[in-house]
């Protein structure tokens, strides 16, 4: 059921985010201590309030109260940070905490995917595309068949200018998932500012928005096009019940005669704190809004370029002289007879935080212990005792009703991925092949 909702939820839509919570909610049934679901539904709530899909008041208190009941079940995922960068990025527009706590979710796992697209983003509405791009590409080493996360590095290229380049990233992006509606606009625009005439019309033959869709194209690549009033007409009475995905009303008043109405519903949307136009000094269609007077005061940022640079020089300054030698030599010992007499890494949720609580040391310190000692990250330290346990167990003749998934489960693997690349990572073979070699 959370896996359903997931999949719902990385469409981005009304009607995804909905579905999305309706799934959470099946799983919450089913388990009601399952705290990942109230994060889940956290994040759905909290998304529909900023991009106007739920009353505002209706959908926060719905979002607080799932944060009360998850942070109450479980604060060591790092699904509980994450909730505070919904907070601050897309309610708040404060990039400067949003990306303290996303260095948090990182800290807690440094893999995952929220939390490394949340700081994608985060760069991407900063106009910090070198330092966006690093995060877009780990995210595809993580998940190399998301659409969304191929759609996310598509959106870099865009911003850059580089729109031959973003339509192959989205074009694979709808081949994984031709519902992702957000890349089906992405792709739209590309041939917009291509110039291709006839694969837009094929493209959006048959789908939503045409008339907008169109008339965004002439603007863009003929002269002296005219705005139909019927057309902003619509939008206004439309903007009453229902908000669009992506700000097409906006786009085309930007590029007509109507730029003072294109830059007083900007200002209206950005006062909103509206998710749709969050990279709005970074979006093409809006340049020739750059030049009205005020638009460099719409919102400043509080988080630089400097600030960023400065933090991890900070970090990387705290954590080499985190532990000396003894330190290490003493603490190694109690990590190695912990992991050996608790046996920790059989609970598929064991991460930073765990570990650290129980050495009374914080999550720098852990991971600079893990390391230094060892030359591993966390995730490989921990995967190494899992692998040795299910090794253990694979070859246990009272365990042969088992498949190799379940005996990897119960050696506190999480994901049937995770578990084949490590193993095959480490043994140069695929678990299969393995157990094949080594059956008596």
């Amino acid at each position: 059921m959370y896996l359903k909702g997931r999949s719902f939820q990385l469409k981005w839509t009304p009607e995804g985010l909905n579905q999305a919570i309706h799934y959470y909610n099946k799983a919450i049934a089913l388990d009601i201590n399952y705290a990942k679901a109230y994060y889940a539904n956290l994040q759905c709530y909290g998304l529909s309030a900023m991009w106007g899909y739920i009353p505002y008041e209706e959908a926060m208190e719905s979002a607080i109260d799932n944060l009360l009941m998850a942070k109450e079940l479980d604060a060591s995922l790092p699904e509980y940070p994450l909730s505070y960068v919904g907070k601050f990025f897309w309610e708040e527009w404060d990039f400067k905490n949003a990306y303290i706590h996303i260095k948090k979710v990182l800290a807690i796992n440094p893999n995952h995917t929220d939390g490394l697209e949340a700081l994608t983003e985060l760069f991407i509405a900063l106009g910090f595309f070198d330092m966006a791009l690093p995060y877009a590409n780990k995210l595809l080493e993580v998940d190399p068949l998301s659409a969304n996360n191929h759609y996310t590095l598509a959106h870099i290229h865009y911003f850059q200018g580089l729109f031959n380049k973003a339509l192959e990233n989205v074009d694979y992006a709808l081949t994984l998932n031709p519902e992702l509606e957000l890349a089906h606009h992405l792709k739209c625009f590309c041939l917009i500012w291509l110039n291709k005439k006839q694969q837009f019309q094929e493209f959006i033959n048959n789908t939503s928005l045409i008339e907008e869709k169109n008339l965004l194209f002439r603007l863009v690549n003929e002269k002296h096009i005219h705005v139909p009033h019927q057309i902003i007409e619509k939008w206004s009475s439309l903007s009453k019940d229902k908000t669009m995905l992506v700000p097409y009303d906006v786009f085309i008043l930007a590029n007509s005669h109507h730029t003072a109405t294109a830059f007083s519903l900007l200002k209206e949307m950005i006062d909103q704190r509206r998710g749709q136009i969050i990279n709005y000094r970074q979006e093409p269609f809006l340049r020739p809004l750059h030049k009205i007077n005020g638009f460099t005061d719409l919102h400043r940022s509080n988080l630089s370029s400097a600030d960023i640079t400065s933090t991890k020089k900070d970090e990387e300054k705290a954590t080499t002289n985190v532990l000396d030698k003894d330190q290490i030599k003493t603490l190694k010992g109690k990590l190695l007879s912990y992991f050996k007499e608790e046996e920790p890494f059989l609970n598929p949720q064991l991460n930073l935080n765990v570990v650290a609580q129980v050495l009374e040391l914080n999550n720098n310190k852990i991971s600079f212990l893990i390391n230094q000692a060892f030359d591993v990250n966390f995730n490989d330290f921990v995967n190494s005792y899992r692998l040795k346990h299910f090794k253990l167990i694979a070859l246990d003749a009272n365990n042969s009703h088992l498949t190799i998934l379940g005996l990897a489960y119960d050696s506190g693997f999480n994901s049937k991925t995770v578990f084949n690349t490590y193993f095959k990572k480490i043994e140069g073979v695929t678990p299969r092949a393995w157990m094949k070699a080594n059956s008596l």
